[in-house]
C-alpha cells in the first residue's frame, strides 16, 4: 500500500491504483472527503498534480506522495480545460473538412487556438457550424486516452494519416517514446494532460479566424488559425464574452479613427500617421512629462535617427538585436542604421566633455524617435508597432547614490501614473543566469533597488532571475479601467554600458572611476501608452488630456462671427476649441461631436451673441446652462489644473 497526502489528510491507496480510484473512493465516501478537505473538487475534478507533476486522472499511483486535484477554477484545470477545447475543435474541423493537416494547438491567455491547412477557406459563419459538430463531439462523451508508442511508430501513424505537420514536429522530437492523446477517431501528438472525457468541457465559443505562417516563418505556408476560449461553466463563458464586447467597444484602433488621432496605411506598415489632434494628444503627455523633468533637474537632449553601424557594433545589437534593427544601406562605403534605442547616442552625449563626482547625478532625458522592425503578423493598432517615440532617460551616477536615485525614479513615475488614475504593480528582477559583472556589484545593485521599494512602501514581488543580463530591474505593470495589466515603465541599472563606451567620472581621490547608469522609461512607447490610454478612458478623455476640450457649435450661419469670436478668445487663453461652421442642423453638430467625445459643446445662437455667453453641454451630464466665455474659459483652466 501507499500512502498519499491529500487535501489536509492522507488516505492509503494500492500500488497502481489510478488518480481517478481516489476521486471514486472520496466520492462514495463522502464524509472521509470532507474531513479531508476535499469534497468541493470531487465533482470537477478534471486532472490532478502528483508529486509537483500534471497527470490526467487515469495515471498510475505508484509513489507515496501528494495529490492537489485539479478543477477547472484553478489556473492549471482551466489550461487544461482549454488544452482539451482545442483538440475538440481540431476533431470536429477534420469531420467537417475531410483531409485537413493540423499544425499546432496551444492554449493562449483567455483561450485557445489551433493553426490548420484546410482545404478552401472559412469565414466567420463557419465557427457556427464548428461549434455544433463540437457539441455533437461533446455529447458522445468520447473517453480522452494517452499512450506512449516509439518514435518510428509515431512517425509511420501520422505519414500514414498524411498529417505532415505532425510528422515534421516528431522528427524534431528526437525521443525514444512519443505522447499520443485519443478521442474516438481522432488522435493527435500532445504531452498533455486532457480531460477525462469530452462531456467536461461544458462552457466554449469560437471566436475568430485568422492566418498565421507555419512555425511563425514568412518562408512558411500561411495556414488557417481558430481563436476559442472556454471556462468551468456559462456564466463565466458569458462574462468573458461580455468583456470582449466591451474591449471591441474601446478598441483604440476604431476609437482612434472616429476621434481622428491617427491613421495606419500599408504605405507604411506599423508607423502610425498622427492627425493633428493626434500630435496634440502626444505633445500633452511630452509636456506634463517636461514638467516632472524640469522640477527633478533633467536635462533633455535629441541625438541622431541613423548611425554608423560601428556604434552598434560597440553597444552589442548588431550582435544580439540585428533582425529587429532597420538598415539604410552604405553611406561612402560605411553600413548606415536607424536606431532602435536612443542609449547609445546618449553615450555619446555624456562623452562630450568630462564629468566630476561634483556633476552627478546627470539626468539626460530624451523623447527619441525609434524603429524596431516587427513581423507583420505581430503588429496590432499602437500597441506593436515599428516606428515610436520612447521616453528614456539616463541617469549618471556613483555608486553611493543608486538608492535614492530609483527611488526619486519610483516616486516619479508614481505621480505620473497617478494623474491617469492608474493603479499599478511592482515587480522587481534579479540576476539571470547568463549575465555580467561580478557578484558584489550585482548584490549592491539588487540590495539598492529593494531598499529604494521598501523606502517607497509599496509591496512588490520579486522576480528570481529575470533581470537583464546587465543589471537588476524594476518593472511597473498599471492595470486599466477594465483589469487588464500592462508592462510599461521600467527603471534598469546597467553595468554592461559603461564599460562597453568607456563612461567614466573623476572622483573626490581626483582618479577615473566607472560611472553607474539607470536606463528609466515611464510610457514607454508613446504610441503604446497612446493605445492604451484611449481603451482606458473609452475614447472619453479627462478634460486636460482631451486634444480638443470644447466644440463650438453654432445654431445657424447667422451666428459664424460670433462663433469664431468665441473660438478665438479660447485659443488665445490656452483652451483647445474647435468650432463646427457647417450649415448642418444643430442636432447633427451635437450627435457628431458626442459621437467625438468632445468633453463640452458650446452651442451659440441669437441670445448667447447678444449676452456674449455660450450654452454649455456636456458630453455625459448633458445641459449645464449658461457661462460669459471668460467664466468658461476659467472653468477649462481650473480643471486643467487640477487635472481632473
Amino acid at each position: 500500500m501507499l500512502t498519499i497526502s491529500i487535501g489536509s489528510g492522507k488516505i492509503e491507496v494500492q500500488n497502481g491504483a489510478a488518480i481517478m480510484s481516489v476521486v471514486k473512493t472520496m466520492k462514495e465516501d463522502r464524509a472521509k472527503a470532507k474531513e479531508l478537505g476535499i469534497s468541493g473538487d470531487l465533482d470537477d475534478a478534471i486532472a490532478a498534480e502528483y508529486n509537483g507533476v500534471m497527470r490526467d486522472l487515469s495515471a498510475s499511483i505508484e509513489d507515496d506522495g501528494n495529490i492537489r486535484l485539479l478543477t477547472p477554477r484553478t489556473i492549471e484545470g482551466l489550461d487544461i480545460l482549454r488544452h482539451s477545447a482545442s483538440h475538440i475543435m481540431a476533431q470536429a474541423v477534420i469531420r467537417l473538412y475531410p483531409g485537413t493537416k493540423l499544425g499546432i494547438g496551444p492554449t493562449i491567455k483567455d483561450g485557445f487556438y489551433y493553426d490548420m491547412e484546410i482545404a478552401g477557406t472559412l469565414a466567420d459563419e463557419d465557427l457556427s457550424r464548428i461549434e455544433e459538430e463540437m457539441q455533437k463531439i461533446i455529447d458522445e462523451n468520447l473517453p480522452v486516452a494517452r499512450s506512449e508508442i516509439s518514435y518510428d511508430d509515431a512517425a509511420k501513424m501520422f505519414r500514414e494519416m498524411k498529417q505532415d505537420y505532425k510528422r515534421e514536429l516528431i522528427e524534431d522530437l528526437k525521443t525514444e517514446k512519443i505522447t499520443i492523446y485519443r478521442q474516438g477517431e481522432f488522435a493527435d501528438l500532445c504531452r498533455g494532460p486532457h480531460l477525462p472525457s469530452t462531456r467536461h468541457l461544458k462552457a466554449f465559443k469560437l471566436l475568430s479566424i485568422a492566418g498565421a505562417y507555419w512555425r511563425g516563418s514568412e518562408k512558411n505556408k500561411m495556414l488557417t488559425r481558430i481563436y476559442g476560449t472556454a471556462f468551468a461553466d456559462k456564466k463565466e463563458l458569458k462574462a468573458h464574452l461580455d468583456l470582449i464586447e466591451e474591449l471591441k467597444k474601446r478598441d483604440h484602433r476604431k476609437l482612434g479613427k472616429e476621434l481622428k488621432l491617427f491613421s495606419l496605411h500599408e504605405e507604411a506598415p506599423g508607423m502610425p500617421f498622427w492627425l493633428a489632434r493626434g500630435v496634440i494628444l502626444k505633445n500633452i503627455l511630452i509636456e506634463f512629462e517636461r514638467e516632472k523633468h524640469r522640477v527633478r533637474d533633467y536635462i533633455e537632449i535629441q541625438t541622431p535617427h541613423v548611425l554608423k553601424d560601428m556604434l552598434w557594433i560597440q553597444s552589442g545589437h548588431m550582435e544580439n538585436y540585428k533582425e529587429n534593427m532597420f538598415f539604410t544601406g552604405t553611406a561612402e562605403g560605411e553600413q548606415m542604421a536607424v536606431k532602435p534605442m536612443n542609449c547609445p547616442g546618449g553615450f555619446l552625449v555624456y562623452k562630450e566633455e568630462k564629468h566630476s563626482y561634483r556633476d552627478l547625478p546627470l539626468k539626460v532625458a530624451e523623447f527619441g524617435q525609434v524603429h524596431r522592425y516587427e513581423r507583420s503578423g505581430q503588429l496590432h493598432g499602437l500597441i506593436r508597432v515599428r516606428g515610436f517615440v520612447q521616453d528614456d532617460a539616463h541617469i549618471f551616477m556613483t555608486p553611493e547614490m543608486i538608492e535614492d536615485q530609483i527611488l526619486g525614479v519610483v516616486q516619479l513615475i508614481d505621480e505620473i501614473y497617478s494623474a491617469f488614475g492608474f493603479e499599478y504593480k511592482l515587480e522587481l528582477s534579479t540576476r539571470p543566469e547568463n549575465s555580467i559583472g561580478t557578484d558584489e556589484m550585482w548584490e549592491l545593485a539588487t540590495e539598492a533597488l529593494k531598499r529604494s521599494l521598501l523606502r517607497f512602501g509599496k509591496e512588490f514581488k520579486i522576480n528570481e532571475g529575470d533581470g537583464a543580463f546587465y543589471g537588476p530591474k524594476i518593472d511597473f505593470h498599471l492595470q486599466d479601467a477594465l483589469g487588464r495589466t500592462h508592462q510599461c515603465g521600467t527603471i534598469q541599472l546597467d553595468m554592461n554600458m559603461p564599460e562597453r563606451f568607456d563612461l567614466s567620472y573623476t572622483g573626490a581621490d581626483g582618479q577615473d572611476h566607472r560611472v553607474i547608469m539607470i536606463h528609466r522609461a515611464i510610457y514607454g512607447s508613446l504610441e503604446r501608452f497612446i493605445g492604451i490610454l484611449i481603451e482606458h478612458y473609452a475614447g472619453k478623455f479627462p478634460v486636460w488630456l482631451s486634444p480638443v476640450q470644447a466644440a463650438i457649435l453654432t445654431v445657424s450661419d447667422k451666428f459664424i462671427d460670433y462663433a469664431k469670436k468665441a473660438l478665438g478668445e479660447m485659443r488665445a487663453a490656452g483652451v483647445r476649441a474647435e468650432a463646427d461652421l457647417s450649415s448642418e442642423k444643430l442636432g447633427y453638430k451635437i450627435r457628431q461631436a458626442t459621437h467625438e467625445k468632445m468633453p463640452y459643446m458650446l452651442i451659440v445662437g441669437e441670445k448667447e451673441a447678444e449676452n456674449n455667453t455660450v450654452s454649455i453641454r456636456h458630453r455625459d451630464q448633458g445641459d449645464l446652462g449658461t457661462m460669459s466665455i471668460g467664466e468658461f474659459i476659467k472653468k477649462i483652466l481650473d480643471e486643467n489644473g487640477k487635472r481632473l
